[in-house]
This record gives structure tokens, sequence and C-alpha cells, in this order.
């Protein structure tokens, strides 16, 4: 499955809804459901000033959103008109592309990855579950619930 790497507090506020273009100098055909990735690095200038405290997951997969369409802004103008959407700060409006994003879902339980630039692929082993022959990811929540009550 792809993966995108989005760095805290940008990550949380597209798993809860709230960030729904993400705002990148490159462009992408890729469309579907993908997992966000919150790298090591945490921008503590734009939880300051998005008045988000509290802590943030670091160094794992926190969650997925789908990627619905793709915004080229032709000026900061465009870009500054979306804010509400991307929620970025002025040094981010020299982006050219915005990714529009839906049905985010955060992960419960967060899945420790390294993550990478762009896009990358995760795989996703597949899991038998021995009361029924159902085979399910193991980014399925149900899944880990499942798995972790039984261990």
């Amino acid at each position: 499955m792809k993966c995108l790497s989005v760095s805290q507090p940008f990550a949380d506020l597209i798993i809860s809804g709230k960030k729904t273009i993400e705002l990148r100098s490159w462009n992408t055909g890729f469309r579907g459901e993908f997992l966000v990735h919150a790298p090591q690095r945490i921008r503590t200038d734009e939880c300051r000033r998005l008045r988000l405290g509290g802590r943030h997951v670091t160094g794992a997969i926190v969650g997925r959103a789908e990627i619905c369409g793709v915004k080229k802004y032709e000026s900061t103008r465009e870009v500054a008109a979306d804010r509400k959407q991307h929620l970025a700060s002025r040094e981010f409006f020299g982006k050219r592309y915005g990714f529009v994003l839906k049905n985010h879902k955060a992960f419960e339980i967060p899945i420790p990855c390294k993550g990478r630039l762009g896009f990358f692929d995760v795989e996703t082993p597949k899991v038998r579950i021995k009361a029924s022959s159902l085979v399910a990811d193991i980014i399925d929540e149900e899944y880990r619930y499942q798995w972790i009550g039984r261990h």
C-alpha cells in the first residue's frame, strides 16, 4: 500500500479530518487510499502557531486517508484562499500542488515504520485468522484489536 510521510502536527490534522489539502511542490497521478506516516521531526513552531499541545506520535504510521484530486496553484493568492483547508503557514505558500484529501481515519495503535521521501510502498502482509478462512490486511484495525486481545 502507498504511504506518505507528513510532519507533525500536520499528520494528526490529516487523520482527524481538520486538514483536507496537503501542500506539496510536486504533483502526483496517484489517486486512492494511502497510509499517513509521521516522521521523527515535529514542527514545534507550527504546533505553537496552531495552538496544538500534547504529544504527537512520531516514527510510525498513524492513520490513512484518500487522495481524490490534486489542485494546481498558479499564485500564492490561490494558496492563501485555501488556507482553512491546508492550515499551512506562509512559509509553505510557495507550494504549487494541493492533494485533496477525504475519508480520513486515525489508527488507535500506530504502526512503527521508517519513512521516506514522496510516496513509498509499505508491505501489508496477509494474515489468516484461525476461526474462519478470512484473510485480512495487518493494517486493518479490527484485526489488530483481535490479535492484541489474544496475546
